[in-house]
């Protein structure tokens, strides 16, 4: 890529061809929204400089509890991505973040990176809230059953409340009452029907 100019040309190229919802907002930033399964939605900056393309998104707000793990696990799985890593702000609240050289960047090399981003945000963001948000998931799930309301959204964490085969309790007991780990919070009881 020979230019700032021809590197923005380049990004709406793509964002057409992919036909990918984006907007610029500014000179050389746009702003891309990348579809996905888990995290329905991630909104992708995409800023363009004099040395670096720098790629930011917003992954999740700030976990309430059980930091340190989600930060450990956050920094296990930066060691086997391509482009971008999880990267924490001062507030706490989860991005993913990335600069890479303009020469490099192509049409599939912009493609690998947005790519990378949906995939990294996508299949990372179950496992994210149950890490930083379980109880809060834990007491949704339980007022939703208790009222009879659906706990269809909520699928992605019921094997946080199944029994386990043969009509056990997650610890293996009819009835019984498990732990998360790491939590030392119930999941599930006899007092469910």
């Amino acid at each position: 890529m020979s230019g700032k100019s021809d590197l923005a040309a380049l990004i709406e190229s793509v964002c057409d061809e992919r036909e990918l919802v984006w907007e610029s907002t500014g000179p050389g930033s746009y702003v891309v929204t990348l579809p996905g399964t888990h995290k329905l939605k991630t909104v992708c900056n995409l800023i363009v400089g004099e040395h670096a393309l720098r790629i930011e998104a917003f992954v999740m707000r700030q976990p309430d509890e059980r930091r340190e793990e989600l930060w450990a696990w956050l920094l296990q799985r930066n060691a086997r991505m391509y482009g971008v890593s999880f990267s924490v702000d001062g507030v706490g609240d989860v991005y993913l973040t990335g600069r890479v050289n303009p020469a490099g960047v192509d049409a599939d090399e912009l493609d690998r990176l947005l790519g990378s981003v949906l995939t990294y945000a996508d299949e990372s963001f179950d496992t994210m809230l149950e890490i930083g948000f379980g109880s809060s998931i834990r007491r949704e799930w339980e007022w939703r059953v208790k009222r009879g309301e659906s706990t269809a959204n909520l699928a992605a964490f019921a094997h946080l409340f199944e029994p386990s085969p043969g009509g056990a309790g997650p610890t293996g007991k009819p009835g019984a009452v498990a732990d998360v780990p790491g939590t030392g919070a119930p999941v599930g009881g006899s007092d469910r029907s």
